[in-house]
């Protein structure tokens, strides 16, 4: 009998429909070098893709697709085809970066989901696989208003108890600027990203994002054990994105590597951005700077008006004489526009971008500034009043510009995310950080500065997803705990934080962290409490080599001396590394680190102005554990021998009593030399190679 009705369903074609619902079509695309393949199939007619690594699972299948509002969902009874393939292998330049020429070699895929009732429902999904990881956006065709309430990507990570992750919580009150938590992958609850993950066989594997553009920002969401869900930060009317007609998403990328440092030496984001708009970038121009900053952080001057008000004439042409002297290119001055007074923070509407504070004279500024050849960094305080800035903006750009300005720092200190846009209706609306309107903002900020030649700085922002390809002028950003948290008003930065941020934040791109602090002993109105934990330190933790490794590990192309003057004049022989080393760099190199442990970095200059090409840098930071690393110098030119400049922790180092201890020391090294260096705990070392004598050809 069961013959029998086999024979009739064979006839009728369901046998033949259940053998190919086993067949089901797998759509795969390899690495260049094979070790990475991505998948896309429509298993039980639901859109899904998976990744491995070396054979092995990394994302196991996970779904693709999205919920609207009211229009039709696009995932489920989707069947998928081939549209195209392609290969590509070839190299593009920065106008300034941690690498001056980016090699973008991968292979492509693309493929279509069909909806099995209704061809005109359908999406498209690019992806493309490098040597180090993945990359896959949609493209959806269509016409009218699509609002998108979920995006359904799945990142179904493999084994995923065995798996630790380095997070921060996604969508909070304080924006990006959390410490980093170290967990089992099973306890994440709400991430941002870059999203670290580190596997017990070495294996490490970061999920972020690349273009983001007229989209919301994506944070994951836990739905069950390893697996996670795209989060995107939500409009202030609750829809998480607005599209018309056909759209295309930000790249979702998976960078992966057999140990941590592979992670940060992907450029992955940066080849997924469109090419430059720019067609001249020659007024761009990286380098260092000092500021009125510091000072108003550990309440020596205010940044309102008063006594205290650190933003004066006179105190910005010190800084510039002292900038001069000392061959700094700028002096940063928050606090002289008028807004600073009471609660600036809640008062955003009341700031504004062209009248200065009394005791500020902007000519008298820019003159000496043509005086000194130091440029005067700009700042526009926005305390998150989008409507308010936008309205300013212009103007606030167009004095600059007349005045000789080139760089701008923005800020956007708005506690919960509390961005004010007010609407076509005058009604004043909420948003984060990382909403639709507030992305778009950022790039209408950035583009409306390039038409007046300035470069922008911004704190408080969007995180980094490699536009600064497509906007060179977005020179650095903030998107982190910074430097300023360690000034007392806050518990400080423990020391992990630096090895964290190499392998986590700083897989976005630059970050403006602000090092640089040589005195540690500042008096603060806040005296530490329970909440700074067992010891009330209200300072960088951290020794003094630290500080001028983190010069070379933190990559910006503008990096600041954060300090007051007169602190680097009572220490001016570890000064003498800060003003040597550059920010505009010809390679960069991770060559050894452990994820909230320690970091290695070596980078050669950038031929520039006043660097030659041919000197390299090394910078190398601990977390709490004291260590030693052993380094071979085999990135250094096998031609040339070179004065090892070595700035390293003294014995009697101690970054809790005596951070100041430290050993500054010259060797001879070729390549073919090794360096065996002891960091302190919470320690560091700095290394200028700087060549001495050439011997090729």
């Amino acid at each position: 009998m069961r013959y029998l009705l086999l024979l009739i369903l064979s006839v009728c074609g369901v046998v033949n429909a259940e053998h190919h619902q086993e067949q089901k079509p797998v759509l795969s695309v390899s690495s260049p070098d094979q070790h990475i393949v991505l998948s896309f199939t429509d298993n039980d007619n639901v859109a899904q893709y998976q990744v491995s690594f070396n054979g092995k699972a990394v994302i196991e299948p996970s779904k693709l697709g999205f919920l609207f509002k009211t229009a039709v969902p696009m995932y489920r009874d989707f069947t998928i085809s081939e549209v195209s393939r392609n290969q590509s292998d070839t190299s593009w330049e920065q106008p300034w970066g941690e690498q001056r020429v980016i090699r973008d070699q991968h292979n492509e895929l693309v493929v279509k989901y069909t909806h099995i009732t209704d061809s005109n429902n359908m999406f498209f999904v690019r992806a493309r696989v490098f040597n180090d990881g993945i990359g896959f956006r949609y493209e959806v065709p269509g016409q009218g208003e699509r609002a998108i309430t979920r995006e359904l990507t799945e990142f179904n990570f493999a084994d995923s108890h065995l798996a630790t992750a380095y997070w921060i919580p996604g969508q909070g009150r304080e924006r990006y600027e959390y410490l980093y938590r170290t967990t089992p992958l099973q306890q994440v609850d709400k991430a941002h990203t870059p999203f670290t993950v580190a596997y017990q066989d070495g294996t490490h594997v970061a999920v972020h994002e690349a273009a983001l553009v007229d989209y919301a920002g994506m944070s994951l969401q836990k739905q069950q054990l390893g697996v996670f869900t795209a989060d995107l930060s939500p409009r202030a009317d609750g829809i998480k994105v607005l599209k018309n007609d056909s759209f295309t998403t930000p790249w979702r990328t998976i960078t992966i590597g057999d140990e941590a440092v592979d992670l940060i030496n992907s450029f992955i984001a940066l080849n997924l951005n469109e090419p430059s708009t720019l067609t001249d970038t020659s007024w761009i121009n990286p380098g260092k700077y000092i500021g009125i900053w510091w000072g108003m952080h550990i309440d020596k001057y205010t940044w309102g008006s008063g006594d205290k008000h650190g933003a004066t004439t006179q105190r910005t042409m010190d800084y510039m004489d002292f900038a001069s002297q000392h061959g700094f290119d700028g002096v940063l001055v928050e606090g002289w526009n008028t807004g600073w007074d009471g609660n600036w923070i809640a008062n955003s509407e009341l700031f504004s971008f062209t009248q200065s504070y009394p005791d500020f004279d902007i000519d008298a500024v820019a003159k000496h500034s043509v005086k000194t050849g130091v440029k005067l960094i700009g700042h526009h305080e926005t305390s998150g009043g989008i409507t308010n800035y936008e309205a300013q903006m212009e103007d606030g750009f167009a004095l600059y510009n007349k005045i000789g300005v080139e760089q701008i720092k923005t800020g956007y200190v708005a506690f919960g995310q509390n961005l004010k846009r007010r609407d076509a209706q005058g009604i004043m609306r909420y948003e984060f950080t990382d909403s639709q309107d507030v992305v778009n903002h950022f790039i209408h900020n950035v583009t409306t500065a390039a038409k007046y030649k300035l470069s922008i700085n911004t704190h408080e922002s969007v995180k980094d997803t490699g536009l600064r390809r497509t906007y060179p002028n977005w020179i650095s950003r903030e998107s982190a705990r910074g430097q300023e948290y360690n000034s007392g008003w806050a518990p400080p930065n423990p020391p992990e934080h630096m090895p964290l941020l190499a392998f986590t934040r700083m897989l976005a791109g630059p970050m403006d962290f602000t090092p640089g602090i040589f005195n540690f002993d500042y008096e603060r109105v806040h005296g530490g409490g329970p909440e700074w934990g067992d010891k009330p330190y209200t300072r960088p933790l951290s020794t003094l080599a630290q500080q001028l490794a983190q010069y070379v590990v933190v990559y910006s192309p503008i990096q600041m001396a954060a300090d007051l003057p007169e602190n680097y004049l009572a220490k001016s022989r570890p000064f003498q590394f800060i003003k040597d080393v550059p920010t505009d760099w010809e390679t960069s190199i991770a060559l050894q680190g452990e994820v909230g442990k320690f970091v290695v970095f070596a980078r050669q200059e950038k031929a520039h102005r006043q660097y030659s090409g041919d000197d390299w840098y090394l910078g190398a930071l601990t977390n709490e554990d004291e260590r030693q690393i052993t380094v071979p110098l085999t990135f250094l030119d096998k031609n040339s021998t070179y004065e090892a400049q070595i700035y390293r922790d003294g014995d009697k180092v101690d970054w809790q009593t005596n951070p100041y201890d430290m050993i500054i020391e010259t060797k001879t090294v070729t390549a073919a030399d090794t360096l065996k260096i002891r960091l302190a705990a919470a320690g560091g070392v700095a290394i200028r190679f700087k060549i001495s004598h050439n011997q090729a050809n």
